[in-house]
């Protein structure tokens, strides 16, 4: 029986469209806020249709020798080009893209995943330095 982490996928975000992409600092000073840009579609654009959609971004902290991450944020998007005149007919479509913000003492890692409606759960990480 496969585990939650047997079906994450993850890859290059240069040439994979579903890859979530960490916009951070390398490092910070200790208390101070890290904001940082959560992006599926960087380099090659994620299609965002009725379709074809990405329906969640979730970001977390997982403090160095904490047992657990933190969650930072959870992004439900909801506009995927669908009216009542039917499918990719709206001129709205959401772009998965996400500011968030939070402060740590300790150095760590960043952990996004994000879920598309066809392809499913990608995540990707980045190693946050304290000073």
């Amino acid at each position: 029986m496969p585990s939650i982490k047997d079906v994450y996928q993850s890859g290059d975000w240069k040439a994979e469209k579903h890859v979530p992409v960490i916009k951070a600092p390398d490092s910070i000073k200790a208390g101070q806020v890290v904001k940082m840009i959560v992006k599926v579609g960087e380099e090659i654009a994620h299609p965002n249709t009725t379709e074809h959609h990405i329906c969640w971004i979730s970001v977390y902290f997982h403090p160095e020798a904490e047992k657990f991450p933190m969650e930072i944020g959870k992004f439900d998007f909801s506009a995927h080009g669908a009216s009542a005149k039917g499918p990719n007919t709206s001129t709205i479509a959401t772009e998965p893209c996400v500011e968030v913000s939070f402060k740590t003492e300790k150095p760590g890692v960043i952990l996004a995943t994000s879920y598309c409606n066809i392809h499913g759960l990608w995540e990707n990480s980045k190693n946050l330095k304290v000073e």
